[in-house]
């Protein structure tokens, strides 16, 4: 009986054992990140996403909208696209209202971009985004791209970004989104906007961004191609399908 017993415990234990083993394997088998090298667009791409996207200046010239939206291979296709709008307080993208026009007509998803400084006033990079975007329901929340500290300390940084953060949500009722990398997100942003949409710049490694903290695109390279662009160009997943890249964009009136 007693072998009996010793004998039901040491199979349930194994039984526990090889349950934790396969949840692992199976969490680290859904978790790894499959890259499919696609001729056509010239890079490796993370085929675990379903929505792929771009980002684009006046640096990628003329663009093809139609052409943009229509290349498709496999089941990877271009859906969104974040245009840059403005630079600092004075500064506008000379190629952005061709850009947010064509790319709307063309029935992709936009979203517009602000290139922020913290050496400058936070509400004047407001209005200048504010002059330059008209946002509509169904494009994406306006972005604020922090990347450089312009030797500014992290408090600095923070302060002012939340002020532009701030009055974007009051023009726009919704979140913005925050553009940057890991390095700089840990080293000067934080968990003071955590609350905010993350897009996130990580290429040249072969694994999505290690980072603390959920994020909702990633920036995977910036050496792609697709038709109707002369030049390289930026190219991202959304972490969600199409209803959740919809739940994101601006709700309607």
């Amino acid at each position: 009986m007693k072998r009996n017993r010793t004998r039901i415990i040491l199979l349930t234990v194994l039984t526990i054992l090889l349950a934790l083993v396969a949840g692992k394997w199976w969490y680290f088998r859904q978790e790894r990140i499959s890259f499919v090298r696609y001729d056509e667009f010239g890079i490796d791409i993370p085929v675990n996403y379903k929505i792929h996207g771009i980002d684009v200046s006046k640096f990628q010239k003329d663009i093809n909208w139609h052409a943009v939206k229509q290349m498709q291979v496999d089941k990877i296709r271009i859906s969104f696209a974040f245009i840059k709008a403005t630079e600092g307080i004075t500064r506008q993208d000379a190629a952005f209202r061709q850009n947010w026009e064509r790319a709307g007509k063309a029935g992709l998803v936009r979203g517009a971009y602000h290139f922020f400084y913290s050496t400058r006033d936070p509400l004047k990079q407001a209005i200048n985004f504010r002059n330059v975007v008209d946002l509509q329901p169904g494009d994406l929340p306006p972005v604020l791209d922090i990347e450089t500290s312009n030797n500014q300390p992290a408090a600095v940084i923070r302060s002012t970004a939340k002020i532009w953060l701030e009055e974007m949500e009051k023009a726009y009722k919704v979140k913005p989104i925050i553009y940057t990398n890991i390095h700089f997100y840990e080293t000067y942003l934080g968990s003071e906007f955590d609350d905010y949409p993350l897009w996130i710049a990580h290429y040249y490694q072969k694994e999505r961004p290690a980072s603390k903290r959920a994020w909702l695109f990633w920036q995977h390279s910036d050496i792609g191609r697709v038709n109707g662009i002369r030049t390289t160009v930026d190219f991202n997943v959304f972490r969600g399908d199409s209803a959740d890249l919809a739940k994101l964009c601006l709700p309607a009136h």
